[in-house]
């Protein structure tokens, strides 16, 4: 008994620091939120799903896990709790395919209408039976990935206690006896995110702000912009249009995982009535199939290269850097407008002017995260307001001069806004000249 304190001491010591850590973060981020919707009534909620913080606060995790690598069955649950969890496929998305080729990794993904997080380390070993490798990963669920960060050091941490100690559960069972929520039934959306009650409905836009950081590491914004350059603005179109986008790469999965997380907020807006926002699916296999078939937006990403030539599954194939589409009408949409020009000049003199006022002012401004999310969300909302507004006016024309209040090229752009009001199903009538037809 008196071994067991010994191992869930340094567990609950290491986690109330790191709990202590990310409350403080709050309270700062939540003191910025203040100031923020003093200036604007319209501050956007995150596109996934708008719980109020009292249906988020609490962790919710529903099952925690280890998966090993077994040189004769391949990847197995060699542990989880509670034991009678279902938790068929989830050896395949904890531990990707291609992570043998890794020392560590980490992975975001969904299984049914829950979240996932897995940490992955590869460990050499003097084992014939083991092939001179352990390979292990722990992870969690939960029934939204919003709060699943908060655990990263800690799975960190435990998948090198299970590679360096194996069968030793003691601190898992105590982490998962102290953070554990049960599965809610009506309260929860088909996509695992919390619906508001009334009773539990905030009475303010600042209330019902959350922050949906995922631990991306510092810079994770910037890195995403830089990977991508103009081209974000070809996936923040795709993303506006709710296209199946799927991020392909090699192992390591975990910053990809992040690029799907950015994407996701490229579409965020706080225009109401325009539908059900687009799903982050985080990592996916063939296991998945099934599921993504059935489903008409969705980003997700995967290591696994079957995925390319299954056209029907995805209709925007990001491989790294290289963006491409099997769809006539979508890849008009490949070539970066001049207004895309300006908007990505635009957003790097925001991070410059961020970034300065951090280091060399001392000014404690908006986080990178927040800087990014209002740049596009208030890009969004100038578009579909736009739009909204001359689809309510007598004449419903939507001119040269209407493009470019909205930041888009009335040339380069003509076949975006096409098939934007055609999705929304906004009824304007496109008075932009077609260059293809002599006036």
């Amino acid at each position: 008994m008196a071994e067991q304190e010994d191992e869930k001491s340094p567990l609950l010591e290491r986690d109330e620091d790191s709990y202590e850590t990310l409350r403080h973060r709050g309270e700062t981020h939540n003191a910025r939120e203040s100031t923020w919707t003093e200036a604007s009534t319209d501050r956007p909620t995150h596109p996934l799903c708008k719980p109020s913080p009292k249906t988020t606060e609490a962790d919710q995790i529903v099952c925690i896990f280890v998966v090993a690598f077994d040189t004769r069955s391949g990847n197995v649950i060699e542990w989880c709790m509670p034991e009678d969890m279902d938790l068929d496929g989830v050896e395949f998305k904890a531990m990707v395919s291609g992570s043998h080729t890794l020392t560590t990794d980490f992975v975001y993904f969904r299984k049914d209408n829950m979240y996932g997080l897995a940490c992955f380390e590869n460990m050499p070993v003097e084992s014939e039976i083991e092939r001179g490798a352990r390979m292990k990963s722990v992870g969690i669920l939960a029934t939204s990935y919003t709060l699943l960060y908060r655990h990263m050091q800690f799975l960190e941490t435990q998948v090198r206690h299970q590679l360096e100690t194996p069968g030793k559960y003691t601190q898992l069972l105590a982490f998962y006896e102290d953070k554990k929520g049960l599965l809610p039934s009506s309260s929860v959306m088909s996509d695992g995110c919390a619906v508001v009650s009334p009773a539990s409905t905030p009475s303010s836009s600042s209330e019902a702000f959350l922050d949906m950081k995922i631990t991306h590491p510092a810079g994770c914004f910037s890195q995403f912009t830089r990977f991508f350059g103009e081209q974000i603005f070809i996936l923040w179109k795709y993303a506006l249009l709710k296209r199946r986008i799927l991020f392909f790469s090699p192992p390591p999965i975990g910053v990809v995982c992040y690029r799907v997380y950015c994407a996701c907020c490229l579409a965020l807006h706080s225009v109401p009535g325009l539908g059900e926002e687009i799903k982050p699916h985080f990592y996916v296999n063939v296991a998945d199939i099934e599921t993504l078939e059935t489903e008409v937006a969705y980003i997700a990403c995967t290591t696994e290269k079957i995925f390319e030539s299954k056209h029907d599954l995805y209709d925007v194939y990001v491989d790294n850097q290289i963006v491409r589409t099997h769809f006539p009408a979508l890849k008009e949409l490949l070539k970066v407008s001049s207004a895309d020009k300006e908007k990505y000049q635009k957003l790097n003199n925001l991070r410059s002017a961020h970034q300065f006022s951090y280091e060399e002012l001392g000014e404690e401004t908006l986080d990178e995260e927040e800087l990014f999310i209002t740049f596009f969300s208030e890009q969004n909302n100038v578009i579909f307001q736009t739009l909204l507004d001359v689809a309510n006016s007598q004449d419903q024309q939507l001119t040269n001069e209407h493009m470019k209040s909205m930041g888009l090229d009335p040339v380069g752009d003509r076949q975006f806004l096409m098939e934007l009001v055609e999705h929304y199903g906004i009824d304007v009538v496109l008075m932009v000249d077609n260059p293809c037809c002599p006036k």
